[in-house]
């Protein structure tokens, strides 16, 4: 306070209560703003910009995945890609060996092209430089004397010259890395046809319609699905820049089919009473949810990946299920069946790597008295210690052509190889997502001295 006569000025003042309620005010405005309402509000929105790109182009709509299917109904969506964020981000640009989304090749020549969907927010780096290093990539690899389409294609005034060059820089060390899979480049190249050439589509601008009407290239339009927030979500009347990023931290458990299925009643119900309907919405989807087919991993003929409930749905058409996370009631036998009792997670991934010499001597007993017999592996998610099962089992028992060769255990295996086998489970199934941890622990039982 000042001194005796002296009125005290407004700096000297001090209301923490005060303080304490603006604060308190600020952080409950912008969960407001943040409500899970808002956001399905914000991704509908979104939506229909996407579809509106789609339809001026005349293409197929694709979602970078995980977020991109929040701003694709079911219904309008061809296909799914994965190009993660990371492998663009600055210093760090990198073609992924594990995630080569040649799923897009077929369905870029039926139609001319497609368009790539995704949300928009600062630091997410897929549709700007991971996509731009694939498709140079496999123009490259796949056509190597069109030149005009060997540069990687980069957002114009995007980046500087310096970071533009040292991406270009890279682009002949993965192509190496691409061709050292051994994968069949002419049947890639006859996949797809034509190389890809690139646009964007954004709020503020998307080229002609007319522009992918070439004999020359297939068009990829990367699609930034949410207009840009320069202020705080507060200041935009409750609309929320990618608003479908990071849903596993404000959905409940809501999924991008859940939501596409149920719109209108999600949107009718008030947000305190949201939780409640979601879990039963899920509950029920989850219900009358088919278990998906398993997937045949080329070029064998015989072995499946496959969600846990994938094989608890098999009945007979499996001569042999391989159950990850399954746990053998005691005293159980099953000559047909070999659990596994793997936790979740990277608890899993390291049982996977206790449990792999039993999947070796399973394999090898069973296929060796029939190579005919078919195998399906399973987890919970069909995508992570499956993966890494199927990877040891391909690494150890099948040649080049796919043919089981029981012999073939004995041989030494490199990263290099296990490399070129993995080549096999992601061309195959798309989504598989084998966590860093359960392919260290292949590759530590792989590259192990053989003790038989």
């Amino acid at each position: 306070m000042g001194s005796a006569g002296t009125l005290p000025t407004l700096d000297s003042l001090y209301f923490p209560s005060a303080q304490q309620s603006i604060s308190q005010t600020l952080s409950t405005l912008r969960r407001s703003a943040l409500s899970v309402s808002n956001r399905l509000q914000s991704i509908e929105t979104d939506a229909t910009f996407v579809q509106e790109v789609a339809d001026h182009y005349g293409l197929p709509l694709v979602a970078n995945e995980r977020c991109g299917s929040w701003y694709i109904p079911p219904t309008t969506k061809a296909g799914s890609a994965y190009f993660k964020s990371t492998d663009g981000h600055s210093g760090q640009w990198d073609f992924s060996l594990r995630r080569l989304n040649l799923q897009l090749l077929s369905l870029a020549k039926e139609h001319g092209g497609c368009v790539i969907a995704d949300s928009t927010r600062r630091g997410k780096h897929a549709l700007s430089k991971t996509v731009p290093i694939w498709a140079a990539v496999l123009n490259r690899v796949l056509f190597p004397s069109e030149t005009a389409y060997h540069p990687v294609q980069l957002p114009p005034n995007y980046l500087g010259e310096s970071e533009e060059a040292q991406i270009s820089n890279r682009i002949d060390g993965f192509v190496h890395s691409l061709k050292n899979l051994k994968l069949d480049l002419d049947n890639l190249r006859e996949q797809l046809g034509k190389p890809f050439q690139i646009v964007w589509a954004n709020r503020s601008y998307f080229h002609p319609s007319d522009l992918h009407k070439s004999n020359d290239y297939h068009l990829l339009v990367l699609c930034s699905a949410s207009k840009r927030v320069h202020g705080a979500e507060m200041s935009e009347g409750g609309y929320i820049q990618g608003a479908g990023d990071d849903s596993e931290a404000w959905a409940y458990g809501l999924t991008p089919p859940v939501f596409w299925a149920n719109q209108d009643i999600l949107k009718s119900t008030p947000e305190d009473e949201l939780p409640e309907l979601i879990d039963r919405l899920v509950a029920e989807h989850k219900r009358l949810d088919v278990a998906q087919d398993a997937t045949v991993i080329s070029p064998t003929r015989n072995l499946y990946i496959g969600s846990a409930k994938a094989g608890d749905d098999a009945g007979g058409r499996y001569d042999l299920i391989i159950d990850c996370n399954g746990k053998a009631a005691a005293g159980e036998e099953d000559a047909r069946r070999l659990s596994l009792g793997c936790d979740s997670g990277k608890l899993g991934s390291r049982d996977l790597r206790k449990s792999l010499d039993k999947v070796r001597d399973f394999v090898a007993a069973r296929l060796g008295a029939d190579p005919s017999l078919s195998v399906l592996v399973t987890c919970e998610s069909g995508k992570d210690l499956s993966a890494g099962t199927l990877l040891a089992i391909v690494c150890l028992f099948y040649n080049d052509e796919g043919g089981f060769d029981a012999s073939l255990s004995k041989r030494t295996i490199s990263k290099q190889f296990i490399r070129q086998r993995l080549a096999w489970l992601v061309s195959s199934k798309h989504d598989l997502n084998p966590s860093r941890a359960t392919l260290q622990s292949v590759n530590a039982f792989l590259m192990q001295p053989p003790d038989y």
